[in-house]
């Protein structure tokens, strides 16, 4: 036993039970509404195009919208974002492509009301497609790295466990993204890998926390002495993990507050990643390796042990 070991003043095995039954929870109620409310697409992972408008004073959503309407019946932005330091510059997206004789009436007109034509970008279906497979396809190649790097440096279970919180933290924050209607962009998926950098790396000093008590222990013989382990290993951290956190969501805080619309889905994804990463490293990750853990040492205790021949007498 570690000669270092205070009493325990949170126990969180205990109540292991009520973090898995608030995920499961969560869970459920996650599928259900983005199969019902979805996600709001970004044009980057659908068809689409975007404009953007430059000018030399400072302009508003209502002002972009009514020059829009004037150029004529169907020029209606889906949405329509302000960015710089004084609102000088409109991003306006339109889901479906633009003809090429709407982009250049588009570009007359603007040219003509601000002094400089506006660039527009075009995403096709096409390309959409493939930036959604590549989000996905990097979020899965960071997983199994993950899990790798983990594996050999800890054990399996203790990588199982971090992919599972890590895959809990993207999905919150897909959920709540579902919830908000806040555009799915390239910078969601950016923050998303970032969120999951963060929390594996607050997991893997827990983990490694519970390696160093678990050196102290000289033999495992009951669940207790396990979840002693465990819950000894959470409250040594926890204030740092807490600490940790809040100072970068404060920082994410203060760019979503302050940062404008154009990083505001990306800033909301890290404020929302960084208190799930926190959440799942201390009650969910660690209760996972603690039940698989457990599960593997009874397997082991249960496996018919081998005869030694030297140990086995002689047939008469």
């Amino acid at each position: 036993m570690n000669p270092s070991e205070n009493k325990r003043s949170i126990p969180f095995v205990k109540h292991r039970k009520k973090f898995f039954t608030f995920s499961a929870v969560f869970f459920l109620a996650g599928i259900i509404l983005l199969f019902t409310a979805g996600l709001n697409l970004g044009i980057d992972f659908q068809a689409g195009s975007k404009v953007e408008v430059l000018a030399n004073d400072t302009l508003t959503a209502e002002e972009v919208e009514q020059q829009f309407a004037s150029i004529g019946d169907g020029y209606e932005p889906d949405e329509i974002t302000l960015a710089g330091d004084n609102n000088e510059l409109a991003y306006a997206s339109f889901i479906g492509t633009l003809s090429q004789d709407e982009i250049a009436e588009i570009q007359t007109y603007f040219g003509d009301q601000y002094g400089q034509q506006p660039t527009i970008s075009t995403v096709s279906p096409q390309v959409g497609k493939e930036l959604a497979q590549n989000a996905l396809i990097s979020v899965l190649i960071a997983s199994i790295g993950i899990i790798l790097y983990v594996t050999i440096r800890f054990e399996f279970w203790y990588g199982l466990a971090s992919i599972a919180a890590l895959m809990h933290d993207a999905f919150f924050i897909i959920v709540v993204f579902s919830i908000v209607q806040f555009e799915v962009n390239v910078p969601f998926i950016a923050a998303v890998l970032t969120i999951v950098g963060y929390s594996i790396n607050d997991t893997i000093v827990t983990f490694d926390r519970i390696r160093e008590n678990m050196s102290y222990e000289e033999e495992i013989t009951s669940f207790d002495d396990l979840a002693r382990v465990v819950d000894l290993s959470l409250n040594q951290t926890i204030v740092r993990s807490i600490n940790t956190v809040l100072t970068v969501v404060f920082a994410a805080g203060a760019i979503f507050l302050f940062g404008g619309e154009a990083i505001r889905s990306f800033s909301f994804a890290l404020v929302i990643g960084l208190v799930a990463g926190t959440y799942s490293s201390l009650f969910l990750a660690s209760q996972l390796w603690l039940s698989w853990k457990w599960k593997s040492i009874q397997r082991n205790w249960n496996k018919p042990q081998k005869e030694d021949p030297e140990d086995m007498e002689p047939e008469v």
